[in-house]
Order: structure tokens, then C-alpha cells, then sequence
């Protein structure tokens, strides 16, 4: 057990899920533990009598602190780190937290970070690993808490670990195994402050022995092929191509492993991979990319990804109505995941609008123009997806939904039912966070799928 925080003051910032969790394990550890958040969350009775002492909504620093501890969420600009670091105070994360915590007997990393597909990819992931017989579960982002699952009492083979740009920014000493970087696009500008910053803080999943990156995100390959210093050991690129040597890709409807085989190993056929798309076929090479860095066989990258179930809400079909699809894919919470999805589908009823979060919205319309039937905007944003409609494609019908209550999804699905024709797909993918109608994406999802089952459609 690390003693690197015994003796220490740590000050936690933001005590729910991921918070809860950091100082549960740093008062097991020996440090002093004082809590700041907006409200009284349900963590902090059971922490108090643990001995950490809750002190409110603070915004500048208390005498004493020594470490501050920061939620995902927590900005680079937030009073607190900026206070810390101007005065030589380390600023760690969940992330970084949890790495230190490790003991000697530690499973090893295999990230994924990204701006689309993540939990996509390391669901995959972890159904591959466990196909091949590893204790391993999905932590990070997704599923468990990365501190329980280092410092818990269940041993793990391998961890498939889930990477926000928010955790990794706090991030400054991991190290995976391996490292994969699915795709760049603008998101999260808001917290970041630039793209710039932003791609910076997700090639940090690169600090591994084997760097894995999308070839065909012009973004990512360019970032990949300067890797050298970042990468500390191979770098291996997937494509949805047909694959070079040191390279996964797609040869004649087959996703094939070229890196880490001496010949061309066949994994599974681009038509079994779920779900639907070719933004998923990426997500499964990245997976099976990782997995066989971590030594599986490609018999297990087969059953495992054959076994693989999406969570909801992710490109999700959810009904036949009147010869018309309905498609929940709320999880497009950006631009790049929105065209990702509208491009897997002929003739759309496109459903979009929420928090746009300063990304731009012109190349979306203009390339998904084409799969466009008409479309259905609704949430904060929803005025310059409008105006980006009415530049790149002025003949599209929009209907604008201007309502933010309960029954705001019903009439937008109402109004998508009634432009659709049979053959077309109405498809939630909004390119946009929910948080200013909704408690989430899923909330947003399962609002759609209520609003779909009291249509008066045969």
C-alpha cells in the first residue's frame, strides 16, 4: 500500500461518484481529507464520520492544503486549481489518483480516449478480454470507479480503461500498457480553451509502449506520425482500408490484424460487428487492436465481439412504425458523432439541437445534407444548426421546436413522424449535450422512445 499520501492535506473538490471514491481511499492512506462542493452531496455523512471534515462551496484555498484533488468536471480555469498551481501546488485527477494508488501487483492499462466512441470501443474491449478468460472489467468513464478497482480486493487481469479529455488533463504519470486514440473533432472548446489544448490532453493516452491511432482521421494520423516522442515504443494505426504491415484494417469485408501477427490474422466480418456503422467497425478495430497488444488471440477478438452488446442509446434501433425507422443515438452528443450516425442511414428525419459547447456546426450540414429528408430542431443551440441549415442546404424542410418542458420530445417526434415517408429513418442524433432540457443523454433517449410509443401510428 502507497504511503505517498500519509501525513499529507488533501483537498477534494467535488465529492460525488468520483470524488466519494478519492477520499474514501485517501483517508485509508492516511491523509488529511477536507471536502469543498456546491452542495451536500450523499457522500459526505459517511465521509465525515470517516474523518474528512466537509467545508462547503469554497472559492479560494485553505490554510494547510498541501494536494488538490480534483473532479472530472472541474475546468482548468476553476478558482481552485488556478489558486494551487500559482502557488506550486500540485493538481491531481481521478486518473492520476488512481495509477499512484496501484500496488506492486497492479493489472496493467489499455486506454481509449477519443472524442466519439469510447465507451463504445472499450465495451468491446472488455468483451474481448473477457472472451479470452481475463478478469477484466471496463473502469474509467464507464462502469466502475477506477480508484475501487485499483484499490478493491478482487484481483483484476487487466483493466479496459475508458479516457475523458477531463481526466486526462489532471492526468501527469500514467502509463497504460497500451493506448488507443479513436478520432479528434471539436468538443468540449468551452474547457479546453483550443483544439489545440484539446488534442494535446487526449494524446496523452500515447505515454504507452504501443500508440494506437486512426489512421483515417486526418487529425489523429498527422498527430500519430509526429509521435515519436510521446509513443515509448511502437506505434500501430487502424484503418478501415485494407491494412499495411503494422497496421489493423478492412480486406474484402474482414477486419484483419497485420500488426501483431506475422501474416494477415482474419478477426471477424465487418457485417457481425454491432453496433451498425463504420464509425463501430473502427471502434472494433481499435478494440481488438488493444487486446492483441495485451497478447489475446484473434479467436478471442472473434467471440468476444460477436458477444458484444451496445449500451442503449449508442445508434440504437428502436421501432418500425408505418414503414418508418426510429434510431436513438442521444450518445451523439457533438457534430462529429452526428455525422458519424446520419451517415449510416440513406434518408433521414434528422432530430437535432441541445449545448452545441462552442463547436461549430457548418461542415455537419453540409455533409450530411445529402442523407437529409427534413429536419426537427429543438434545445438552446437549435437557432445555429437552423442558420447552418438555411446556408449549406436551403431546400431541406426544418421544423423548429421552441417548447423546453415534459412534452417538448413528444411534439419534436410528432412533428419527425409527419415529414418522414416509408423507407426513412427518424434519427435522434442531436450533436449537441442535453443538460439544458434534460438530466443526460439517456434521459434525452428515453424521453424519444416515450414520445415514439404514444405515436397514433399503425
Amino acid at each position: 500500500m502507497s504511503d505517498e499520501f500519509a501525513g499529507r492535506t488533501v483537498l477534494v473538490v467535488g465529492v460525488a461518484f468520483a470524488g466519494a471514491a478519492a477520499a474514501r481511499a485517501l483517508l485509508a492512506r492516511g491523509a488529511t481529507v477536507l471536502l469543498t462542493d456546491r452542495r451536500t452531496t450523499d457522500a459526505v455523512p459517511s465521509l465525515e464520520a470517516a474523518g474528512a471534515r466537509f467545508l462547503g462551496d469554497l472559492d479560494s484555498l485553505p490554510p494547510g492544503v498541501d494536494l488538490l484533488w480534483v473532479t472530472p468536471g472541474v475546468p482548468p480555469n476553476h478558482p481552485l486549481p488556478v489558486a494551487a498551481l500559482a502557488a506550486g501546488i500540485e493538481v491531481i485527477g481521478e486518473v492520476e489518483l488512481a495509477w499512484r494508488l496501484r500496488d506492486a501487483h497492479a493489472a496493467p492499462w489499455l486506454a481509449v480516449t477519443g472524442t466519439n466512441g469510447k465507451t463504445t470501443a472499450v465495451r468491446m474491449l472488455e468483451a474481448i478480454l473477457q472472451a479470452a478468460g481475463l478478469r477484466a472489467p471496463a473502469v474509467g468513464n464507464v462502469g466502475v470507479s477506477i480508484i475501487d478497482a485499483v484499490t478493491g480486493t478482487e484481483r483484476y487481469d487487466a483493466l479496459a480503461v475508458e479516457l475523458s479529455s477531463y481526466q486526462l488533463h489532471w492526468s501527469s504519470t500514467v502509463v497504460p500498457e497500451a493506448g488507443a486514440l479513436l478520432n479528434l473533432a471539436p468538443d468540449h472548446l468551452d474547457w479546453h480553451g483550443s483544439m489545440g489544448m484539446y488534442a494535446l490532453t487526449k494524446t496523452k493516452v500515447w505515454d504507452s509502449p504501443v500508440a494506437i491511432g486512426n489512421l483515417d482521421d486526418e487529425y489523429v494520423a498527422r498527430l500519430l506520425a509526429g509521435a515519436e516522442s510521446r509513443a515509448q515504443g511502437r506505434k500501430v494505426g487502424f484503418t478501415l482500408n485494407a491494412p499495411r504491415p503494422g497496421q489493423l484494417g478492412v480486406a474484402d469485408g474482414v477486419l484483419v490484424d497485420h500488426a501483431f501477427s506475422p501474416e494477415p490474422a482474419e478477426l471477424i466480418r465487418a457485417d457481425e460487428v454491432r453496433p451498425t456503422g463504420a464509425h463501430n467497425v473502427a471502434n472494433a478495430l481499435a478494440a481488438a487492436a488493444l487486446a492483441r497488444a495485451h497478447g489475446v488471440g484473434a479467436g478471442s477478438v472473434r467471440e468476444g465481439l460477436r458477444a458484444f452488446v451496445p449500451d442503449p442509446h449508442r445508434n440504437q434501433f428502436v421501432v418500425e412504425r408505418g414503414g418508418v425507422g426510429y434510431v436513438d443515438d442521444s450518445k451523439a452528443t457533438n457534430p462529429h458523432a452526428a455525422l458519424a450516425s446520419l451517415g449510416s442511414y440513406e434518408h433521414v428525419v434528422w432530430i437535432a439541437g441541445g449545448q452545441l459547447k462552442d463547436a461549430p456546426v457548418d461542415d455537419l450540414v453540409a455533409a450530411a445534407a445529402p442523407h437529409l429528408r427534413a429536419v426537427v430542431l429543438l434545445g438552446a443551440d437549435r437557432a445555429k444548426i437552423a442558420a447552418a441549415l438555411a446556408r449549406h442546404a436551403p431546400e431541406i424542410p426544418v421544423i423548429e421546436v421552441a417548447r423546453n418542458d415534459d412534452g417538448a420530445m413528444t411534439e419534436v417526434v410528432a412533428a419527425a413522424a409527419g415529414l418522414a415517408r416509408p423507407g426513412d429513418t427518424v434519427l435522434l442524433a442531436p450533436a449537441a449535450a442535453s443538460y439544458d432540457m434534460f438530466a443526460g443523454y439517456a434521459a434525452r433517449g428515453t424521453a424519444f422512445t416515450a414520445a415514439i410509443d404514444a405515436l397514433a401510428v399503425p
